[in-house]
């Protein structure tokens, strides 16, 4: 059966690799909607290769752009982050890719979810800032979230079969990224495109520069906690810097489980999107017949302290990780454009959670108010 696709953020790293499935598959899926945040030309050019139903670019101001360069294709054209929000309740659509970054994708996934859309979720902040809301309409529209990160992937491959109650903790594995072995002083000093050079994944930006600062992982702690129901102090992070093994799980009787692949995106979109299938690829397979060292070291929270603010977002919960999360957009943005240090970026984000006002059982206009405040507290902290 073919699945109908709504891949948001296609113009992105997880989308264009979405797209690059649907490639290798087209008697399997089907792009029913693309839509972007502003790079109109990349839209185009998918839209005119894939011939969906219907595009949208959130920002309004490339509205006229992407009509103009789809007006010969009986492709409906749509703008502004609303929209994008009601796509994704299309009766036709069988699979939303929510591959968008941040808290923009927030929206789009209760709508998708509200429909009874499954989800393939890469948006981790969605989880980040309201996971607690999220679950609990999982729930009630009887619909299911199929993890697109790997770490999670590799968690949800290793339950197979297994009883959750048998669970004694949870293995997200680390790389650490391009200063793993950076003195305190060494990370005053690096720049932007250091930090945009990962040594293993090919990323976006903004999750680049979250990996170089373990928020990335912080990230991933409290979406593995809501999407497997782990409770935090059975979530353990090993920095892993071959990045072979995506995660494990270790039970109760002391066996551990691992998912291992090359660092390669395309295996956990494609295990999400055709669950509970396993298609034959011609993916990237490890090499055995090579040495392979995997080594494994706990994570400094001295110099990486972005992972342990994400602890202490969780322990205090509410509307604190949404606060941590805005601030850490402002702050990651911030220095991508070098308004301020690297070592900026846990500063601001942990002034930014001690004075935001805690909310304990935020609903949807309280995770609203807490983003806007935070982002606003935020900028006024950039040096």
């Amino acid at each position: 059966m073919v699945k109908r696709l709504a891949i948001l953020g296609s113009t992105g790293s997880i989308g264009t690799q979405t797209l690059d499935i649907v490639r290798q598959y087209p008697d399997r899926f089907e792009v029913y909607a693309l839509t972007a945040g502003n790079n109109v030309e990349r839209l185009i050019k998918q839209a005119r290769e894939f011939r969906p139903e219907v595009v949208c670019i959130a920002d309004e101001s490339q509205y006229s752009a992407l009509k103009e360069g789809l007006n010969d294709l009986d492709i409906k054209v749509w703008c502004g982050a609303g929209a994008i929000a009601d796509i994704v309740t299309f009766p036709s659509i069988d699979i939303v890719v929510t591959a968008m970054v941040g808290y923009a994708g927030l929206l789009p996934t209760i709508r998708a979810i509200e429909a009874g859309k499954t989800l393939a979720l890469a948006n981790k902040e969605t989880l980040v800032v309201a996971g607690e809301l999220i679950t609990c309409l999982v729930k009630k529209h009887h619909t299911a979230i199929l993890p697109v990160d790997s770490e999670h992937s590799a968690i949800f491959q290793s339950l197979a079969g297994e009883d959750m109650d048998s669970i004694e903790r949870l293995l997200l594995t680390a790389s650490g990224g391009p200063f793993r072995k950076h003195t305190q002083g060494m990370l005053e000093q690096v720049t932007a495109a250091e930090a945009l050079r990962h040594p293993n994944w090919t990323m976006g930006a903004k999750i680049t520069i979250d990996s170089a600062t373990m928020m990335n992982k912080g990230f991933e702690v409290i979406e593995a906690h809501w999407l497997f129901g782990v409770g935090y102090d059975k979530i353990e992070v090993l920095v892993h810097p071959q990045s072979i093994v995506h995660s494990a799980v270790q039970f109760r009787d002391g066996a551990v489980k691992a998912q291992l692949g090359t660092p390669d995106m395309r295996l956990p979109i494609l295990y999400a999107l055709s669950y509970p299938e396993r298609l034959a690829t011609t993916l990237p397979r490890i090499d055995w017949s090579l040495s392979q060292q995997l080594t494994f070291e706990q994570p400094d929270l001295q110099r990486f302290p972005c992972l342990q603010l994400a602890f202490d977002a969780m322990q205090q919960a509410g509307n604190i990780p949404c606060a941590m999360n805005a601030a850490n957009e402002v702050a990651n943005l911030a220095f991508r454009e070098g308004r301020c240090r690297f070592t900026d970026i846990p500063r601001i984000i942990e002034k930014t959670m001690a004075q935001t006002n805690f909310i304990k059982q935020p609903t949807y206009d309280d995770y609203v108010q807490t983003d806007l405040y935070a982002r606003e507290k935020a900028q006024t902290m950039l040096v």
